[in-house]
């Protein structure tokens, strides 16, 4: 390499100083920009699309949004800028040779980034929807190129020898099977954009400890240098299985160590289980270490993992203890990034990776070596279950892998659930793709949700521990099996709807894409199941393609159901909470089901109806006797009694009302011989009669305090303020009798008792 091509090539590289300048541009999602107040440049960028930021004295701000690509290109290079790598490219037009005989032959690098140790080539490509990407053409250039890049690097920094890692960076983009053999070809990565998010977020916990776990996913099993591994050591034995207990740096251990959290970004390391470590509780552990000289004496549990499984290597001393079990000596730890998987303690280990004393201390720790990933679930489990609670949907998750293989028909359902719903949450073909909560990421649906949904489902039939008493629509005993055709058969359905349904499916907050919402439709796939097979003798789906060709129709009519959707009934819907909610929605779909198609048997409907008109009855009359007696008339009565003193009843009502309710009170009053039990004219008013009431002196007395919230500019006047009282004495008087008072109708009311409560 000439030294002119390597100056040119180090003056497209910046450090320090320049990277943290770049980082600021780099982090935003958008461009700014400022510009003298009326400046002839800021009327050209307000008309050529760019927006108002801030506008000062003398300068105004402006900003405009990146672009997709560049966007997530940016995000990337800011990644590993905020992972410590000391040198990185300066802009998009970095350009290696890789070719020794005609250096004019380059390639172009979206992110290069390196350290002391590592060189990293990255290629980033997004989309603006989910879809599965074709990378056939940049892997393979990447594969006749990549000797040749390498050794470009190595001649321009001939001192350092870095490891190389190549990564494809994707947003939005899945990548196919044949795509993968490709990037193992080229001994490179992918990393999509919850793998980038899960960085950022470690880095927002752990600051620039993060790069530790960047450094054990990227180089698993390769040496790391200089590593000091020799450490003393008292190997005994517990459970079966050979343990060795010793004291260790921190920076030690940080380097060897990984966390196998449970998210996208481990995915290919599953069965995973670790809670991601959370920023409080590490600040308050390096300030218990630096700042008040803490220690820890209880032992962080991690499992080795040694070369192809092989015994590590482990020198005992010349003096034992006589006839003790255990021996000491000196333990040789593997000199490899990702050799240690922390189990328990991991909050105790990051809070050194900050510390002034993270070399100079120890930490106690019991290694256990080449465990098993389902058994160091398990220890996992064990050693949290009289500790913090592992939520429901981490247990959920780790249930997939735990459970898989066990001997009980009903530890394989638990799994086979729990591995559908990890496949809704994180396949990128599912129409729930990241819209599920896996193990601690907070989503939209729970893993719980969906158990529960395919438990009341026919799905999975009926089990015993160790039998089958009842087939399930998908499952006969092949576990595999109905994993993939529940997955399928809930792809095509929801996908189906997701289609028709696009722009509520994305709306946040959507009324769909909800626990009890996948609860609803789940469930109603299941009643049309049970419709389609309901003349065969075996009740299972054979052909999961033909049978939702079949149900297509039905779906028509939920999407229907939703795109008619008042906003009452959506409000109704969504705050009908717990199992009775759960129940509300899925019967609501019945009914909606049943106008257009009444062939189909829906089960426990009619009873629910009925049981549902009592309860809506009950609490609807209940609600509006309230609002009549304790509301309208003791509110009004005391207006009144403000305004005309003793004269009110005569003053504030109008006369017809006042002469039926005097008239009234009197021919009741015949009859009572004790004048303590008399009847009032007040207390012979309907609810209606308050309208009028209240309509003359309106705006004197009580437009503010019966005028609902949010109609104070209505049109139409008082007449129109006070229809709410209009449709509350038409539900009374339909109550009455023999009505059935809807949903919507009791959430009016209740809307209304609310307010006047309040």
């Amino acid at each position: 390499m000439t030294e002119e091509l390597k100056v040119k090539l180090i003056g497209k590289l910046i450090t320090d100083n320049d990277i943290a300048k770049q980082l600021r541009v780099r982090k935003s999602d958008s461009y700014f920009e400022s510009f003298v107040n009326g400046s002839a440049l800021l009327n050209e960028k307000l008309s050529s699309g760019w927006q108002l930021n801030v506008e000062l004295k003398t300068k105004t701000k402006v900003f405009k949004k990146k672009p997709e690509d560049i966007a997530f290109e940016d995000k990337v290079w800011s990644i590993f800028a905020l992972l410590g790598f000391k040198l990185l490219n300066k802009d998009r037009h970095f350009h290696i040779p890789y070719d020794k005989k005609d250096p004019n032959l380059t390639h172009q690098i979206d992110v290069f980034a390196k350290d002391d140790e590592t060189v990293l080539i990255v290629e980033c490509k997004s989309a603006m929807k989910n879809k599965i990407g074709d990378f056939k053409q940049e892997l393979e250039a990447m594969k006749s190129k990549k000797a040749g890049i390498i050794n470009t690097i190595s001649a321009l920094f001939p001192l350092t020898k870095p490891k190389f890692k190549y990564i494809l960076a994707t947003s939005k983009l899945g990548i196919s099977d044949n795509d993968v053999q490709r990037l193992a070809s080229v001994e490179g990565i992918h990393f999509s954009e919850e793998i980038i998010d899960y960085y950022y977020l470690l880095h927002s916990q752990i600051g620039i400890a993060a790069r530790y776990q960047l450094l054990g996913s990227l180089f698993a099993g390769q040496e790391i240098p200089d590593l000091e591994n020799k450490i003393p050591a008292i190997e005994g034995k517990m459970g079966g299985h050979t343990y060795y207990s010793f004291s260790i740096e921190p920076e030690k251990l940080l380097k060897i160590g990984f966390v196998l959290h449970r998210n996208k970004a481990n995915e290919n390391m599953m069965p995973t289980y670790q809670r991601l470590i959370k920023k409080n509780r590490l600040k308050e552990i390096h300030t218990f270490i630096d700042e008040d000289k803490g220690y820890f004496p209880n032992s962080i549990i991690i499992n080795i993992v040694s070369e192809k499984n092989k015994k590590l290597v482990f020198d005992q001393s010349n003096n034992q203890v006589p006839d003790a079990i255990s021996r000491i000596g000196v333990l040789h730890l593997p000199k490899k990034y990702r050799s240690a998987y922390i189990i328990d303690g991991q909050h105790r280990l990051y809070g050194y990776s900050n510390s002034q004393y993270k070399s100079s201390n120890t930490i106690p720790v019991v290694a256990l070596v080449n465990l098993d990933r389902s058994e160091q679930v398990k220890l996992f489990m064990q050693i949290n279950e009289n500790q913090k609670a592992v939520p429901k949907d981490l247990r959920n998750t780790l249930d997939a892998d735990l459970l898989w293989d066990s001997d009980s028909r009903l530890d394989q359902l638990k799994a086979l659930k729990s591995k559908i719903a990890i496949n809704l949450g994180e396949n990128r073909r599912s129409p729930f793709f990241g819209k599920i909560s896996i193990g601690e990421d907070k989503r939209s649906i729970t893993t719980e949700h969906i158990n529960l949904a395919i438990n009341r489902s026919d799905f999975l039939g009926k089990v015993k521990k160790f039998e089958i008493e009842k087939l399930g629509t998908f499952y006969t005993g092949d576990l595999d099996k109905a994993y993939l055709n529940i997955s399928d058969f809930l792809f095509k359905c929801f996908g189906y709807l997701k289609d028709s349904l696009e722009d509520m499916w994305e709306q946040e907050g959507n009324i769909i894409v909800i626990n009890k919402g996948f609860y609803a439709i789940t469930l109603m796939l299941n009643d049309l199941l049970n419709h389609l097979f309901k003349n065969e003798d075996t009740k299972v789906v054979t052909n999961v393609k033909a049978t939702f060709e079949e149900i297509k129709t039905y779906l028509d009519t939920i999407i229907h159901f939703y795109k008619d959707l008042t906003d009452a009934k959506t409000t109704e819907l969504k705050t009908a909470y717990g199992t009775s909610g759960d129940a509300k929605y899925w019967r609501t779909l019945q009914s909606a089901m049943r106008i257009n198609h009444p062939e189909i048997h829906y089960e426990g409907l009619d009873e629910y109806l009925k049981k549902e008109e009592k309860e809506n009855n009950e609490k609807a009359f209940k609600l509006i006797r309230e609002i009549e007696n304790t509301f309208l008339k003791i509110r009004v009565r005391e207006k009144l009694e403000e305004e005309f003193g003793k004269n009110w009843f005569k003053k504030g009502v109008p006369e017809k009302i006042y002469s039926d309710a005097t008239l009234l009170a009197a021919k009741k009053n015949r009859d009572i011989e004790d004048e303590d039990d008399e009847k009032e004219p007040w207390d012979q008013l309907h609810l209606i009669d308050y309208r009028e009431i209240i309509l003359k002196t309106w705006q004197k007395l009580f437009e503010k305090t019966f005028t609902k919230p949010g109609e104070e500019k209505i049109s139409g006047g008082k007449e129109n303020k006070t229809k709410w009282m209009v449709e509350l004495n038409r539900i009374r008087n339909e109550n009455s009798h023999t009505y059935y008072v809807t949903g919507e109708e009791l959430s009016f009311i209740e809307e209304i008792h609310d307010w006047l409560q309040g």
